[in-house]
């Protein structure tokens, strides 16, 4: 049992805060029961001078999206010598950032699907790519702003430059990969088992399909042949490694077998700060692998530190 003064950060002003109060308060739960001192801070814009105050041992970053896995907070945490779980301010950011991450991941020899970004109000009539293809916001998580237009689509999707689009007016436009949906989790620098998320009832792993109850099943170990299975892991450790990410990530994938077991496996993103809720990947990966949800947390806690 520890004594240690754990400050869980949750909330915070992102799309993601529902799913960022989620995960946050099932750690909380989690940590108290392994003993630690817990405090649940609902993050603000006041959140340095919160801290300043609050002191805690470690910060536990359950924030999602921007301003909590994009560097911001990290940098904070940074100057004020508090040691906080997950990636780093460099990693954090790369990762955050699709295009930039799809150059180093590239770099790395991971293979990644072509791509472009472009404003949002440069979207006439015409398509920008050959359909189909995938549109999405490129400093975003959870599938929010998510598109894919279909190859029969006549037209680009008009939502994407309208007043309803909230997720920044720089898009990336991406090849759409058939096949399935596959995902690997990092813990460590070790590859946790790889996992095939299938959506009820929809095309794609939307937000919906990641967050609501029965919205996917989770089939681990995903039912893929070895060889396929073990690049997997191989791609999503090589890319938490070129990322310099720390503690625990996610790397998402798609894999087109229509034609041949060996068919095209496309990295598609680094997730820097996974999700923690009842129905989130990692938590199933670790235990799959052996660890409860309060060895997990105890061990993201344990391996909080700075300058990560």
């Amino acid at each position: 049992m520890s004594g240690k003064h754990v400050a869980v950060l949750m909330g915070g002003f992102s799309s993601e805060r529902p799913v960022s109060l989620s995960s946050g308060n099932a750690c909380a739960d989690a940590l108290e029961g392994e003993g630690y001192k817990v405090t649940r801070v609902d993050v603000g814009r006041d959140i340095a001078a919160v801290l300043a105050e609050l002191r805690p041992d470690v910060c536990f970053n359950a924030l999602h999206g921007p301003y909590g896995e994009d560097g911001t907070i990290q940098g904070i945490l940074e100057y004020l010598e508090i040691p906080y779980t997950h990636s780093g301010v460099l990693a954090s950011a790369l990762a955050m950032d699709k295009q930039q991450a799809k150059h180093v991941a590239k770099a790395a020899g991971i293979p990644v699907a072509e791509a472009k970004v472009m404003d949002r109000f440069d979207f006439g009539n015409k398509h920008p790519i050959k359909p189909p293809y995938v549109v999405k916001p490129v400093r975003e998580g959870s599938s929010f702003g998510v598109v894919i237009v279909k190859e029969n689509q006549a037209h680009p999707p008009q939502v994407i430059g309208s007043s309803e689009w909230r997720y920044g007016d720089e898009v990336m436009v991406e090849r759409y990969v058939y096949g399935r949906e596959l995902t690997c989790g990092v813990m460590g620098n070790v590859a946790l088992g790889v996992t095939e998320v299938v959506p009820n009832g929809d095309t794609f792993y939307d937000y919906d399909a990641k967050y609501a109850a029965g919205g996917s099943t989770h089939v681990i170990p995903a039912q893929i042949s070895p060889n396929i299975y073990q690049k997997i892991q191989s791609l999503a450790l090589k890319a938490h490694l070129a990322m310099g990410c720390r503690g625990v990530s996610r790397s998402d994938f798609r894999y087109d077998d229509r034609f041949s077991e060996n068919g095209e496996v496309i990295w598609l993103e680094i997730n820097t700060q996974p999700g923690m809720t009842p129905t989130s990947l990692v938590p199933e990966m670790a235990g799959h692998a052996g660890h409860s949800f309060g060895d997990l947390v105890r061990w993201v806690v344990e391996d909080a530190s700075c300058s990560r």
